[in-house]
């Protein structure tokens, strides 16, 4: 087994549950008796350290574990945490043999945890938190970033209409949507002003890219949303399909795609020394699962930073609320304002002025 880095041991496994995210243990038990086919209590709870949206739990039995996501409790954003999207979107890619967990169950009612919830398998492997893969053998490293590639061109091979999820996002222009959705999310969180997010709400819906391509988009697709399996470097299950939607697959990978780009990701790395693909590599790897070439990147990489602002300074309002899921929740918000001077750069870089 790979040796964990200090930043994996800080986000990954489980701690107690928290007291602001207790919930009914007896109730669920008897919820899970009659709607999760093959469950057995008794029944423990602990809660999973990583995520700052969608608090999560592992739930153990004396023969199998669970994985239980819910809503958020107190005041929400609007179109946030859609528990039942998530299950949906799960259920259908589950059926077509992509790794994503088994999903069990659905609760859309508030009376039994206190908000809406879906149970779902636990799958056992790596969760990996440091774009360098530290503690990963050399000759794997490029391995998993090319399964990680693979397995987002994979998910974008699918048809949405044939896997039942033509309605799964509304129909036009995805990055129109996206930018229209983000920016209600950002004045809707009630934070200070930033002058570049006020620049790019401008210029961003008025140099929208052209949409070749429909597809399932993850909406956070990084390191951290997947299970590697457990010795192989390979994809076990894709996570956290909370902001997953239909639309243009281009901002699913010009997203992971910036890893390459920003401090913190792969920008100072020795790609080389590490054995991990370069940018270029990795397109090449996705245009080659795809058949498509990539266009100029800098409207993509300043619409993924604007968009990742809307996100951050959602996590701020929640803190405020009191229901940010996780402790690095306030460090995440802190971000909003670089990630804002960011994404301006590359919209300079597009040809903002």
């Amino acid at each position: 087994m790979a040796e964990t880095t200090n930043q994996d041991e800080e986000f990954s496994g489980t701690k107690p549950v928290e007291e602001r995210h207790r919930i009914d243990e007896e109730k669920l038990h008897a919820w899970m008796a009659e709607n999760v086919e093959g469950y057995r209590g008794p029944l423990s709870i602990l809660q999973f350290k990583g995520g700052q949206s969608n608090p999560t739990y592992r739930l153990d039995t004396p023969t199998t574990s669970y994985v239980l996501r819910r809503k958020p409790f107190g005041k929400l954003l609007p179109s946030a945490h859609a528990v039942d999207r998530e299950f949906r979107v799960i259920s259908m890619l589950h059926q077509q043999g992509f790794p994503v967990a088994q999903p069990h169950a659905l609760c859309m009612e508030d009376t039994v945890i206190g908000s809406a919830f879906y149970v779902m398998s636990m799958e056992l492997g790596r969760v990996l938190w440091n774009a360098t893969l530290p503690g990963i053998d050399r000759e794997h490293r490029r391995a998993m970033y090319v399964s990680k590639i693979e397995t987002l061109a994979r998910l974008h091979s699918y048809d949405p209409q044939k896997l039942g999820l033509g309605d799964f996002g509304r129909p036009g222009n995805y990055f129109a949507r996206q930018v229209d959705r983000w920016t209600k999310q950002y004045r809707a969180s009630g934070s200070e002003r930033i002058e570049e997010v006020e620049r790019l709400i401008d210029w961003l819906p008025m140099t929208l890219p052209k949409q070749e391509r429909v597809a399932i988009v993850h909406g956070d697709y990084r390191i951290d949303n997947m299970i590697f399996h457990p010795i192989e470097p390979s994809v076990r299950a894709v996570l956290d399909w909370e902001l997953s939607t239909v639309g243009d697959p281009m901002a699913d990978f010009t997203y992971l795609l910036m890893q390459w780009s920003l401090p913190g990701g792969l920008a100072q790395a020795d790609l080389t020394a590490l054995n991990i693909p370069t940018l270029d590599e990795a397109a090449q790897i996705y245009g080659a699962c795809t058949g498509i070439e990539l266009p100029d990147l800098n409207w993509y990489f300043s619409y993924n930073l604007f968009r990742l602002v809307g996100i951050m300074q959602g996590i701020a309002g929640r803190i405020r609320e009191g229901t940010a899921a996780s402790a690095k929740a306030s460090e995440a918000a802190a971000l909003a304002m670089p990630l804002a001077k960011a994404a301006w750069d590359f919209a300079q870089k597009a040809g903002a002025r």
